[in-house]
């Protein structure tokens, strides 16, 4: 079969290799349809995995495909279900798992194509759990950014931030692949929208998704803005994902008992923080990694119920390498999917 390895930091080739063997019992085996890229495929290309792992790796964390052969004892899934894939490897037993709650497992075995091979394959074998179905109505390439993307977004506001109607949210970079769903589904729930954008032409963009107010970060401070907009009371929620860079502005703009959630840092990892405003103001910070398979499901029915990811672009599997690197340097809107060869 033909995957997408990371040779060495920052190299990927398009190679071919084994195809797995039938699948052992309790696992099933997919045909891998589309991929979507994240920032996560970034740290990745450059060697930040922070976990030992060992080169080459398949990669790719999201995608969607079609079951093709079932191990002994399997009965949740039939040859053809069509399936997203959700790449963290859980154990299913521990209280965590048990509760639902499955990215806070406490025997994780690893990410699929960050600390162990990936999505990025014509076919992969896995736990059946790890496959969550897709509804009706659902084509590949929005279901390719049903677990990492849609499902991260719901957990954020939803799970963490438990975003209301009628409340106001900031969403940082708004023209990324969790920041146009973010838009999306923030507007969907009835609230104000603020967001940031790194371009003029992106502004536009933004406010047809359904933003409120679009903000130029390069050009304008978002954190005046915002204060003046709410007539200096600030917003209820700030969606976070890009680090120092907009840290101490982002908790600038929360409102007394506001939250912050935040799911990545692309700008850095450590950030300074204001202790007297944090507790003066009595704001809240949320940490979000992932999703856990409720999330996952929610955002399977937004999608079959017409709300779509933004899809910036649909590429061949062979050129990941160079969206990856597209990607560093945030030239998109929205997410970037590809293909796996048939």
């Amino acid at each position: 079969m033909l995957a997408l390895r990371l040779i060495e930091e920052g190299r990927t080739e398009l190679v071919e290799m084994e195809t797995p063997p039938a699948p052992p019992p309790g696992q099933i085996q997919v045909r891998m349809k589309t991929v979507a890229l994240n920032h996560i495929d970034v740290w990745g290309l450059r060697g930040m995995a922070f976990a030992k792992r060992k080169l080459p790796l398949t990669v790719a964390v999201e995608g969607a495909g079609e079951v093709v052969a079932l191990g002994d004892g399997v009965t949740t899934h039939k040859i053809g279900d069509r399936v997203a894939l959700y790449a963290g490897v859980t154990c299913g037993h521990c209280k965590r798992c048990l509760k639902g709650q499955e990215n806070l497992c406490e025997n994780i075995a690893g990410i699929m194509g960050f600390h162990i091979d990936g999505l990025a394959a014509q076919f992969v074998n896995l736990d059946p759990r790890q496959a969550i179905h897709i509804p009706e109505g659902v084509n590949d390439v929005d279901a390719a950014c049903a677990t990492t993307t849609f499902g991260t977004v719901e957990h954020m506001l939803f799970e963490n931030a438990k975003l209301e109607p009628g409340e106001t949210i900031l969403i940082q970079a708004g023209g990324s692949g969790i920041g146009t769903t973010a838009i999306r589904m923030a507007k969907q729930a009835g609230a104000y929208v603020f967001t940031t954008v790194g371009s003029d032409e992106k502004i536009q963009k933004v406010l047809d998704l359904g933003a409120d107010v679009a903000i130029n970060y390069n050009k304008d401070r978002f954190e005046s803005i915002v204060r003046r907009a709410t007539d200096k009371k600030g917003v209820d929620v700030v969606f976070e994902h890009v680090g120092p860079d907009t840290w101490a502005k982002s908790l600038f703009c929360l409102k007394r008992g506001g939250r912050l959630v935040t799911c990545g840092s692309t700008t850095g990892v450590s950030a300074e923080t204001n202790l007297f405003q944090l507790f003066q103001m009595q704001l809240r910070i949320f940490g979000s990694f992932g999703a856990n398979f409720g999330n996952i499901r929610s955002g399977l029915q937004k999608m079959a119920g017409g709300l779509r990811p933004v899809i910036d672009s649909e590429i061949e599997l062979g050129d990941i390498g160079t969206a990856l690197r597209r990607m560093q340097s945030r030239d998109l809107f929205g997410k970037i999917v590809a293909h796996v060869p048939a």
